[in-house]
């Protein structure tokens, strides 16, 4: 047609999933080293009221952004359709650079299916992206524990069409993990973390034909009420079918109460010693429950220097010690994701340890 605009190709999108500590950060950081995710873009989301995991993802500062008001699932369906919404109209009217890859890494509590019924059926998102694929991480420490008891690590499977089985140096012999996976999702390709980054993206358009049948059933589940989409110069509204609570009508992934994430702060630098025993005495008492605890330390025996520290459960990754601040935030921070237990009985915790390095330290002074 004569003076008509030819419609953009499709921008490919990769989603990133898995539980809570399954290394999906780990991962993107490779990733972004390989040509084939040059001039990516990434979405962080975050699941707490501190926001961390996006600060170390290393390279992309200029193309990061950070979804944190809550885990990305229906509850805030809206803002990710608002977010993706902005990005595309901010590299239409060249106010960023014109991105080849937009990669989106899910908290680790994410059911996949709303945010891929965003991503597949949305009218506008539909046609300006291309799903490239769902890439699964999970860990073959904790994972059969963790497909145990939280549905949302099932669903992370059931969506993905590529795998990847980490942490295999520390759990030895995973094969019936692998086993339940391939129930899970059968005929899934069940990669390692090392496997080339054309392995992993660029597996060609998601095909929900051969995912099994309960992912269609959620997708059903959580289809996207009503849009009206009123495409001009990007003014898009939404009306959305929202209940009381401001969830969807169909908004069956309200995660268990039980879960809740908080931080825990200290103003002043932290010994290495109070840090190595308020964790094990947190470890001793409450186990598995401790779902994840991410943070930065700032350790008094090494200033300008934070400790970056990450659990999973009652396993204590060797901490990192890192060359500088990745913000100027020089405050330490952990954040925690836990399951039945409350967030005071945490605080009250942390803060008697810090309150008895402080007498120690009055009492060396005087």
């Amino acid at each position: 047609m004569t003076g008509a605009h030819a419609s953009p190709a499709p921008i490919p999108l990769t989603l990133l999933t898995g539980f809570l500590g399954a290394g999906k950060t780990t991962l993107l950081n490779r990733l972004l080293k390989d040509p084939a995710l040059a001039d990516s873009v990434v979405l962080v989301n975050e699941f707490g009221e501190v926001g961390l995991d996006h600060l170390m993802v290393e390279g992309v500062e200029e193309n990061m952004i950070l979804l944190e008001s809550g885990c990305l699932c229906c509850t805030i369906r809206d803002d990710l359709i608002v977010t993706l919404e902005d990005l595309l109209r901010r590299r239409d009217n060249g106010r960023i650079g014109a991105f080849s890859r937009l990669v989106i890494e899910t908290t680790g509590l994410a059911d996949p299916a709303p945010i891929l019924n965003v991503l597949i059926n949305h009218p506008y998102l539909a046609m300006r992206f291309r799903l490239d694929g769902v890439v699964t991480l999970v860990d073959a420490v904790n994972g059969m524990a963790t497909l145990d008891a939280h549905e949302e690590a099932r669903r992370q499977v059931v969506a993905a069409d590529r795998l990847v089985l980490t942490k295999t140096d520390l759990a030895g012999p995973a094969d019936a993990l692998r086993a339940r996976l391939a129930a899970l999702n059968p005929g899934v390709e069940i990669l390692l973390p090392d496997a080339a980054a054309s392995a992993l993206i660029g597996a060609g358009l998601y095909d929900l034909v051969r995912r099994p049948a309960a992912l269609r059933r959620w997708l059903a589940e959580t289809e996207i009420p009503g849009h009206s989409h009123h495409h001009h110069g990007h003014g898009h509204q939404h009306h959305h079918g929202h209940d009381h609570h401001g969830q969807y009508p169909h908004d069956v992934n309200r995660h268990d109460e039980a879960i809740r994430a908080f931080a825990l702060t200290a103003e002043q630098p932290v010994a290495r010693s109070t840090f190595d025993l308020f964790w094990t005495l947190l470890r001793s008492i409450h186990g598995p429950r401790l779902l994840r605890l991410k943070g930065l330390v700032d350790v008094a025996e090494q200033p300008g220097h934070p400790l970056l520290v990450h659990a999973v459960q009652q396993i204590l990754h060797p901490p990192i010690t890192l060359d500088a601040w990745p913000d100027a935030d020089r405050r330490s921070r952990l954040v925690l994701i836990v399951k039945d237990i409350e967030e005071e009985t945490v605080q009250r915790l942390w803060s008697a340890f810090l309150g008895q390095q402080a007498e120690r330290a009055e009492t060396a002074r005087s």
